[in-house]
């Protein structure tokens, strides 16, 4: 599947690059000209990663960030700003604003590239991370539920097996053993869950 990346810049010229560079390097491409026109667009279709301008007409670059990590839908998505300040102040506030790197300008084609795979491979990993967690908890929940209800059935019969009236000692015996048995496998879960 390819990875679709939106590209957020007011200027043709560096719109046109940052097409042509990574168009070259196989990715799907969306492009809007300003932060409006970026959340407009991410409400209908979520790039895997955007590479934004800080300084637009309208609401710059920071503002568009904090409205995306502020969505749902868009919360999760690196951001990456792209511009021409460079002092700390204005990379702590890129941060700040909820931006996962700053690449400055003029952008480096291999540079940019390089961030790009970087930061696409880190969201691929944590999508994989989120739905090996999401399976774990889902095997922890037919662990606590599916597996405790039979245990409790069976240690609940043994015990009410044993107080019948005419039970034979060697049946007591087996149940007994069942029994125990069956509360080992339930510590065994309980202490599963807790790990």
């Amino acid at each position: 599947m390819l990875e679709t990346i939106l590209i957020v810049d007011d200027t043709p010229a560096n719109l046109g690059v940052l097409v042509e560079t990574l168009g070259a390097a196989g990715y799907q491409l969306m492009v809007a000209e300003d932060g409006e026109e970026a959340l407009a667009q991410t409400e209908q279709t979520q790039p895997d990663l955007i590479l934004l301008d800080v300084m637009m007409p309208g609401i710059d670059g920071f503002e568009t960030c904090r409205r995306l990590k502020s969505r749902p839908g868009t919360r999760d998505i690196p951001v990456l700003f792209m511009t021409a300040l460079s002092e700390t102040s204005d990379k702590v506030k890129a941060f700040a604003a909820g931006g996962v790197d700053y690449i400055t300008k003029p952008i480096e084609h291999e540079e940019a590239i390089a961030r790009v795979q970087t930061h696409l491979a880190l969201r691929a990993l944590r999508r994989e991370l989120e739905e090996q967690l999401a399976l774990k908890e889902r095997f922890m929940r037919i662990a606590g539920h599916d597996l405790r209800n039979p245990l409790c059935l069976i240690l609940m019969a043994g015990e009410l097996a044993k107080r019948q009236p005419g039970t034979p000692g060697e049946v007591t015996k087996y149940l007994d053993n069942i029994g125990e048995s069956a509360a080992q496998m339930r510590r065994i879960i309980d202490t599963f869950l807790e790990i």
